[in-house]
């Protein structure tokens, strides 16, 4: 028997019996949801609707096991209570993933069965856009369920949520910069972004038009073509984490914060847009050891949910930016409560969060 084995034998990982960091989230509902016929595999889990109905984003995902399936979107549908909690939204926190590779699984029926399985849930779950699933797939999903945003313009929706994600992280993370280095903020430093996709290529662009000097990695030569025409300004690198930095800008899949690569980290500010930055809670207490100022994740990437999530109250392309570009002052309030409260900046979005479910629940 493989050690791999074993240790899934030791480790409980389902839903209810945890023996990890999300055995006290207490999520609300999760739904599994499987289509002989399209081969659909899926699961929804809805984490916490005090303020409002679930809304999160499909990822599409080749997991290797079930088991990383299920603490994937149980994980992912927590931070979307807190990024919604966050950012002031009256939304709750939910998230789905699709069991399977988005190259060769995806279809048109299997879309449409997903989206049944959504519409199943009578609104309690509203689904966008998440890794490997784009705006021509929700526009797929629209077509069996009505709770669907982020879809194209042409079918109703506020299309692709990149830019606005992007401008939240670059929001945050100015203001995350001027604390640390005051006015000269981002301009001059060298900021490596890990992951050039939908949101990366533009951040790259954000950044080189504040003066920053960016450095790149992603291991698809498709995603470094997409920086375009002002390639030329950025330099390529096959890690950034091992580079000498100001700020490092994780925008790839999570778990890159660990103990190593948080003790080997040069930058003195940390903030991107990917989902789960921290490999566990206690990395956030070795940032804080080190002085690296980190955002939570879904403080920073807060954008796109902004976004999608403005097409339910019916916020206008103008108050939506302006609530985006809002991400800074959160991000400074988190900052100042952190140094004023001798905690974690995760401890301080936490007890904001906290606030607010509780207020709400009041």
């Amino acid at each position: 028997m493989s050690t791999e084995v074993r240790d899934r034998q030791v480790q409980r990982l389902g839903v209810f019996d945890r023996d990890d960091d999300l055995r006290d989230a207490e999520h609300e509902q999760v739904v599994f949801c499987r289509d002989r016929r399209t081969g659909l595999r899926a699961i929804i889990a809805l984490h916490d609707t005090t303020l409002g109905p679930g809304l999160g984003g499909t990822r599409f995902f080749p997991y290797r096991h079930e088991s990383d399936a299920i603490t994937d979107v149980l994980r992912l549908s927590e931070g979307m209570t807190r990024k919604a909690a966050v950012a002031g939204m009256p939304l709750g926190g939910a998230k789905a993933v699709i069991i399977g590779d988005p190259a060769t699984d995806r279809s048109e029926e299997l879309l449409e069965a997903y989206g049944r399985f959504v519409e199943s849930l009578g609104g309690r779950y509203y689904t966008a856009a998440d890794v490997g699933t784009t705006t021509d797939d929700l526009d797929v999903i629209g077509r069996t369920s009505r709770y669907v945003v982020g879809r194209s313009v042409g079918a109703g929706g506020s299309g692709d949520s990149g830019y606005s994600t992007a401008l939240g992280v670059f929001s945050a993370m100015q203001a995350a910069a001027t604390a640390t280095w005051a006015e000269s903020g981002i301009a001059g430093r060298r900021v490596g972004v890990e992951g050039v996709g939908k949101v990366g290529r533009h951040l790259v662009d954000m950044l080189l038009d504040a003066g920053a000097r960016v450095v790149v990695c992603d291991p698809r030569p498709d995603a470094l073509d997409s920086i375009g025409a002002r390639s030329a300004a950025v330099e390529r690198v096959s890690s950034v984490l091992v580079e000498d930095l100001d700020v490092y800008a994780p925008c790839a899949l999570g778990a890159s914060l660990t103990p190593q690569t948080v003790a080997t980290l040069s930058a003195r500010v940390v903030c991107g847009a990917a989902n789960n930055q921290l490999l566990h809670r206690d990395v956030a207490e070795l940032l804080r050891r080190r002085s690296i100022q980190w955002v939570p994740d879904y403080v920073a990437n807060a954008g796109g949910l902004i976004q999608v999530g403005s097409e339910l109250t019916g916020a206008t392309r103008d108050e939506v930016e302006s609530k985006v570009r809002h991400v800074a002052d959160t991000t400074r309030e988190i900052l100042h409560l952190a140094g004023d409260q001798d905690v974690t900046t995760w401890e301080a979005a936490r007890r904001i969060v906290a606030g607010r479910l509780e207020a709400a629940r009041a």
